[in-house]
């Protein structure tokens, strides 16, 4: 079979990359074209094949963030649709695979559909949060949806979609990357760090990082004016596709405490005494690792006033959304303040029956979440389908 997927994001490109090697185990031809980043273009690498497609675009050329950033990227946007087409019909698909990134996705999804190729469509929208208009359109244009979410399962069955749920693949991410990584010690020494470290993750796309990294080093300044915190480190956890052009600004002059380690953000995690986090797929991961963690987010006051109508979630994390209530703290536009984000860190590391009490959540987040062999799953679904 030839397989076209398409992922605009870091957590996309996650997704993506396990789902092929799930899609390269079911299916002996798979041949696979994608848009996507590092981790699929690793997974095509070990597996490619004569007459396989590859790489067509890497997402940091593709991401946007909010609606300021989709106004100044209209013309990019529009020459990424064209390019996506031509390609599409050039390569012939079997199927065309999207995953998330609904803004582009659905576009593409409509396209297929109007060309005979079948669709699927693997992480829903997340309509249930906001724009719940394009329900419509997966009806329409999309042949089978794949969800990740168990609280995903009730609405769209009241919606009449038709969709398959096999778990999360995060979970088979995580104790892939747990396993196979060094020890607390070992991290230490890799990275420069001699001690306790605070986490930091702003985001992948660069409008993210730009908003939150001035928060996060004056944060992390007021904590380390404190006594007792004097000797704390950060560790940034660089972001696929990023280099260290996208945090220097930001880290100017405290490079001693601050450190940006690319390429290990589940080992960043894993060994952190408390984490912030700009929600995401980033702040589930934590919930995987053991991390006590703070999701912490703001965007422009533009967005923010757009979203606030839009928006119809209680909560902006993903593992909050799980269990239904704040199973950790979300601190969002005006209550993300350095000295509130101290605070509220100060809490994890210093109240044991607090962090107790979260880590207590996260195993019911992890057990809602199902076991482990969701991609593999999902790909052998797929291919049933196509069969």
């Amino acid at each position: 079979m030839r397989y076209y997927i398409i992922a605009g994001e870091a957590s996309g490109d996650l997704h993506g990359s396990n789902l092929m090697r799930g899609l390269y185990a079911e299916d002996p031809e798979a041949a696979i074209r994608f848009w996507g980043g590092d981790a699929m273009s690793g997974v095509w690498k070990e597996n490619e094949r004569s007459g396989d497609g590859g790489l067509v675009r890497h997402y940091r050329g593709t991401a946007v963030m909010g609606l300021t950033d989709v106004l100044k990227k209209l013309g990019s946007i529009g020459k990424n649709l064209k390019s996506c087409r031509e390609d599409i019909l050039a390569w012939k698909p079997d199927v065309v695979i999207l995953i998330d990134y609904p803004g582009f996705n659905l576009k593409m999804a409509e396209f297929a559909h109007s060309k005979g190729i079948k669709v699927f469509y693997y992480i829903a929208p997340k309509v249930w949060a906001s724009r719940e208009n394009r329900i419509r359109k997966i009806r329409r244009t999309v042949d089978k949806l794949f969800i990740i979410f168990p609280f995903e399962i009730p609405y769209f069955q009241s919606k009449g979609v038709d969709f398959i749920y096999k778990g999360n693949p995060l979970v088979d991410a995580i104790d892939r990357s747990l396993a196979d990584g060094p020890s607390r010690e070992e991290f230490l020494a890799a990275n420069g760090l001699s001690g306790p470290y605070i986490a930091l993750l702003a985001g992948s796309r660069k409008g993210e990082i730009d908003s939150m990294m001035p928060k996060y080093m004056e944060f992390a300044a007021g904590l380390r004016s404190m006594a007792r915190y004097r000797d704390t480190q950060f560790v940034v956890a660089g972001a696929p596709g990023r280099d260290m052009v996208d945090y220097a600004r930001w880290i100017k002059g405290s490079e001693d405490f601050v450190h940006v380690v690319f390429g290990k953000t589940h080992e960043v995690l894993r060994h952190a005494d408390a984490a912030v986090i700009n929600s995401g797929t980033a702040s589930l991961e934590a919930v995987l690792t053991g991390t006590p963690q703070v999701v912490a987010y703001a965007m422009s006051p533009l967005t923010y006033a757009i979203a606030k109508h839009l928006i119809r979630t209680k909560y902006i994390s993903l593992g909050n959304l799980v269990v239904d209530r704040l199973a950790f703290k979300e601190l969002v536009q005006n209550d993300f303040t350095p000295d509130a984000l101290k605070d509220e860190v100060i809490e994890l590391l210093e109240s044991e029956p607090y962090r107790n009490r979260m880590l207590e959540s996260y195993s019911e987040i992890r057990n809602r979440l199902g076991g482990g062999g969701a991609s593999r799953a999902v790909a052998s679904a797929m291919m049933a389908l196509l069969r």
